[in-house]
This record gives structure tokens, sequence and C-alpha cells, in this order.
């Protein structure tokens, strides 16, 4: 049983190496064509500079290419050993499919802590590094400030969203200011917009602009206004420079961030024995707020936990399918092996682009993924332990 044991944990680890080789390449290799590898072209970046980012990129993409070389080298080590009949063998011998993995299962736990590390810890802090390489670049070219549907965040506590981006015509702007306490907060809400960059400032001129303002859970309206000048630093003079977005930021980032909103919206104790129907509904407008507002920070922080446990189902399908398929090729497994990534992360896509509708629960529909993978693996692995087709 030991010497079983050593022979796949050595196989399996081989072949997790090369294909977590072979993954990290290619998802390097997306991430030098979308966003370094064209300000080298445009000589935005210098071939240093590209290099360093490299490195940096290195533990970002190295959360998605460990479950993936998981996955993979599961098919095909348990692909191999079912078509050379040694899985035969072993049960001949009295040995359960079940005991024969045991160390394979343990290895996929170490991983996901390995990836859990990554994910809540390296990760962010290379996506950081990498963006404090490339802020002169992104200052040279004010576009790259700004995604569409995404919330933009900024240093001082500003943070903004724009549906659409046509050069520089912004359209449904809604921006937000946390103040320095954490117990302010300054919402605006604009028809359209446009930008410009001024002395490492972001210059915003805003069209049917609607403000207003919640500090200890009270909304104060600041008016509305035609047209409307903002100016937004996009340089910290307490930070290296860099513009840290909730998809960069640690867990514990993400945690305190959440917690900074959420002090924001805490309402204002009152007297008497029941509550005005007017603050009633002033508290429930502050929900809905508080809700679209910390959704974002709350799907980050489940991605980032979800993504941590994704070795352990990969291993769990990957075991009985890689004995199904009854193939040595490697072809085959990695097929199978990138068609379950799909549906993996197409769960993960969907939830983050759900992250402005509170309605469809984003932060639990990253969860889905794992569930479904874990269960479906663990009927598989028992009905191959039991020798069921």
């Amino acid at each position: 049983m030991k010497t079983l044991h050593i022979y796949l944990t050595r196989q399996v680890l081989a072949t997790v190496v090369m294909t977590v080789v072979v993954f990290t390449f290619v998802l390097l290799l997306g991430n030098l064509l979308k966003d370094i590898l064209s300000m080298l072209v445009n000589r935005q970046a210098s071939l240093l500079v590209v290099i360093q980012a490299i490195g940096l990129l290195v533990p970002f993409v190295l959360v998605f290419a460990l479950p993936m070389g998981m996955l993979t080298a599961t098919l095909l080590v348990f692909g191999r050993f079912s078509a050379d009949q040694e899985l035969t063998a072993a049960r001949a011998s009295g040995i359960s499919l079940v005991a024969l993995v045991t160390p394979v299962l343990l290895l996929s736990v170490v991983f996901s802590g390995i990836c859990a590390w990554v994910n809540l810890e390296l990760a962010p802090q290379g996506r950081i590094a990498v963006k404090a390489l490339l802020q002169r670049a992104a200052l040279a070219n004010p576009a790259r400030m700004l995604r569409e549907n995404q919330y933009n965040p900024f240093p001082d506590g500003w943070t903004i969203y724009v549906r659409k981006i046509k050069n520089n015509d912004l359209q449904d702007l809604k921006i937000y200011q946390t103040g320095e306490d954490g117990d302010s907060l300054t919402l605006i809400n604009a028809r359209a917009g446009k930008f410009s960059i001024e002395n490492d400032q972001l210059v915003l001129v805003l069209f049917d602009v609607n403000r207003s303002k919640v500090r200890r859970g009270d909304i104060t309206s600041g008016g509305n206004a035609g047209e409307w000048e903002i100016q937004i630093p996009t340089k910290s003079p307490k930070s290296s420079g860099s513009d840290i977005g909730l998809g960069d930021m640690t867990f514990l980032q993400l945690r305190a961030h959440l917690k900074k909103l959420e002090r924001s919206f805490i309402p204002v104790k009152t007297t008497g024995q029941s509550a005005p129907l007017k603050f009633r509904e002033e508290i429930q407008k502050l929900k809905k707020i508080r809700e679209e507002i910390t959704l974002p920070v709350r799907v980050q922080i489940h991605r980032q936990v979800a993504f941590s446990f994704a070795c352990i189902g990969f291993t769990l399908v990957g075991i009985p399918l890689g004995i199904r398929a009854h193939r040595r090729e490697t072809s085959a497994g990695i097929a199978i092996a990138l068609l379950l990534v799909l549906a993996y992360y197409g769960f993960i896509i969907l939830a983050q682009s759900w992250d402005t509708r509170p309605e469809y629960f984003p932060y639990l529909i990253v969860w889905i993924p794992n569930f479904i993978f874990q269960a479906v693996g663990a009927v598989l692995l028992w009905r191959a332990n039991k020798g069921v087709s």
C-alpha cells in the first residue's frame, strides 16, 4: 500500500508541475497581450518594466493555474492507471479505490491551502506592485483609469462607476467618497460627463447631477445641478502612487474596506416608542444604498475564499472521470479538463458580472461550483469505489 501511495503521489506531483507551468505560461501570455505587451509596443513601458511585471503577475495567474493543473494531473494519471490495468491489479489485491487515492485527496487539501495563501495575500500584492510599475504609463493615457461597468477606486476614498465610456464621454455615473473618519459618505449621480487629466487630477465635468450625503444614517440632499465639475486625485501622497482596486485588495483589506463602508450607514438612535413613518422610509432607503455600494466588496471577499477550495473539487471530479475515461492520451485529459474549468469559472464570471445586482445574490453564486464539483465528485468516487459504471 505504501509503495502504491508513493507511486501515485509522485506521478500526480510530477504531472501537476508540468501542467501548472504550461497553464501559467498560457495565462501570463493572455495578461501580456491584454495589458502589458500593448504598452511595450506603444513605447509606454520599457522591456525591464515588462519583465518585472511578468514576475509580479505569476502569483496572480497561479491562483488559476494550480487548480487547473491539479484537475488535469488527476485526469491524466488515473486515466493511465486505469488503462494500464494497474487499478484492476490493485483491486484484485483487496485495495479499495478510496484507500488508494487518500494521499492524492490530502495533496489537494494542501494545494488548497497554498491557493488560499496566494489568493488572499500574494496575488493582490503582486497586482498592486504591477499597478505601481505602470502608474506613470496610466497617467499618460487617462482612458486606462476608467473601466465600463466596474467600480473604479481612486485615492482619498473616491470610487467611480461608469456604465459606458466612449472616448472621453461618460454615461450614467455613480460616484461616492467615504470620509476619513469612515462615518460619512458623499453620493453623486450623473446622467453624463467628460473627463481629462490635469496635474495628476482626474477632472470630471458632470451633467444632470444629483448629490446627497450620508452621515451616521442621516441622508442630506445636496441638491441638483445641470453641470458640475469635480477633481479627483489619481495619486495618493500617502502611498507609492498605485491605485488599489477591489480586485487588488488582500482579504484583510477588503474586510476593513467593507466595515468602513458599513459604518457610514449606521442609523441614528431615536427616542420615543416608535419611529416616525418618514424615518422608517429613510432607513429602508439607507439599507438599499448600503447593499448596492457594499455588494462588490462582498463579492470579492467570497470570490477569494471560494477560489481556495477549487483544488479539492477538481480532484474529487478528476479521479473518477480519469478512471471512467480509461485512456492514456494526454489530449483527451486536457480536453476534459478545459471543459470542466469552463463550467467552474463560468459561475465566477457570472457572479462578478452581477456585482451591481443585489437581487441575484452574486456573493453566493461564487460558491455554487464548489458545492456542485465536490458533491458530484464524491458521488462519482463512491460509485467508482463500488465498481458501479
